[in-house]
């Protein structure tokens, strides 16, 4: 499926300046290029763990979106941090469940040190009927 991965960048994922690189087939990679005010130290360049989980959610979502092109929102997601993340970073998500309803997506993120965190998201993946993903459809 060709689609436009702008699209999905909403302000909150500019303004910590996410950038997909890819989202094809089920697959996705986002980058961060980290900087000091990703930080959670003043003194030390440290990703602060929401800048971590936040490029994990998108990279998931991204991946999930490159199979239905339209909005979907997490529904849950779940984060193990492995090391301290103090390098541009990169999120590689892939889709293990494309359901009507909702889908799971496993990412992973690193730098070039190696992983930093696993995650796995369950998102929502229901046709929209309005211009809300979360607008009840009496489900």
């Amino acid at each position: 499926m060709s689609f436009d991965s702008e699209q999905y960048l909403g302000p909150f994922q500019r303004m910590l300046g996410l950038e997909v690189v890819s989202a094809t087939d089920g697959h996705a990679e986002v980058t961060l290029k980290l900087e000091q005010w990703h930080s959670s130290m003043e003194d030390q360049l440290v990703a602060q763990g929401g800048v971590v989980f936040t490029l994990a959610d998108f990279a998931g979502g991204m991946a999930l979106v490159s199979l239905i092109d339209h909005p979907i929102p997490t529904i849950d997601m779940r984060i193990d941090y492995l090391k301290p993340a103090t390098e541009d970073l990169r999120a590689v998500g892939t889709v293990l469940r494309d359901g009507s309803g909702s889908g799971v997506v496993d990412v992973t993120v690193k730098d070039d040190a190696g992983p930093v965190a696993t995650a796995r998201g369950v998102f929502k993946t229901g046709e929209m009927t309005t211009g809300s993903p979360w607008a009840d459809d009496g489900e």
